[in-house]
């Protein structure tokens, strides 16, 4: 399971991975810079073996790119290769709270109102990790609504392929209070049965976690380029 549904420790080639992957989306590690095994390493007390599973990880999301001789770089982000990502997101996550909203049954339908419900705290306390991780189960659950498990599967690899770009848009502000409104829009259309409104509403939701992305990746572009 990815390190947002995880419920015990994550594994250190995890922890690499995140790290990495957060500085990566937030320009402290910027485009065309090498990415040293050794080096990283060391930072986290780890072997080659887990910071070469963090490297295959981050290279398959894009975020890294693997060449001959030169090792790991960061890869360029650019905001339309974000929003094409966001795209192909907010389609398959419509399908599939189209198809949760006319077959979850009543236990799983009560668990996602659960799940809303203690996002409220976290919110509140602006505990963006936390948010996170409970963002990522709730999604997971409707995933697991479609009672469809190969839809579920490719909804789940699409995600933890994003999982970088959608957790960092979090981090602009007021943005975790936003998308706990919209998961709140969502969950109404599914609790009053209504699955062509919860496709809208999603598509919705992700279109907006991509306008926070683009736009916080268009400030560090601007940032960079004026100290360039």
């Amino acid at each position: 399971m990815t390190e947002a549904g995880a419920p015990g420790p994550l594994l250190l080639s995890e922890r690499i991975r995140m790290a990495l992957a957060d500085e990566i989306t937030t320009g402290v590690l910027a485009p065309g810079l090498s990415l040293d095994e050794q080096q990283i390493g060391d930072r986290f007390g780890a072997s080659r073996t887990p910071v070469r599973e963090a490297f295959r990880q981050l290279a398959s999301a894009g975020l890294i790119e693997m060449r001959p001789r030169r090792g790991a770089i960061v890869a360029a982000m650019t905001p339309e290769r974000i929003v094409d990502m966001f795209e192909m997101s907010a389609e398959m996550e419509a399908l599939c709270v189209r198809l949760a909203t006319y077959r979850m049954n009543p236990i799983e339908r009560s668990q996602l109102r659960r799940l809303h419900e203690e996002s409220a705290a976290m919110v509140a306390a602006g505990d963006i990790d936390a948010y996170d991780r409970l963002n990522w189960r709730f999604h997971r659950a409707i995933y697991e609504g479609t009672h469809n498990s190969f839809i579920a599967q490719q909804a789940t690899e699409l995600r933890d392929r994003m999982a970088a770009f959608r957790r960092t848009q979090l981090r602009e502000d007021g943005r975790p209070a936003r998308s706990r409104a919209e998961h709140g829009a969502l969950l109404d259309a599914i609790m009053r049965g209504d699955g062509e409104e919860a496709a809208k509403q999603m598509r919705a939701h992700m279109f907006n976690a991509s306008g926070a992305m683009e736009r916080l990746v268009a400030s560090m572009c601007a940032e960079r380029d004026a100290k360039a």
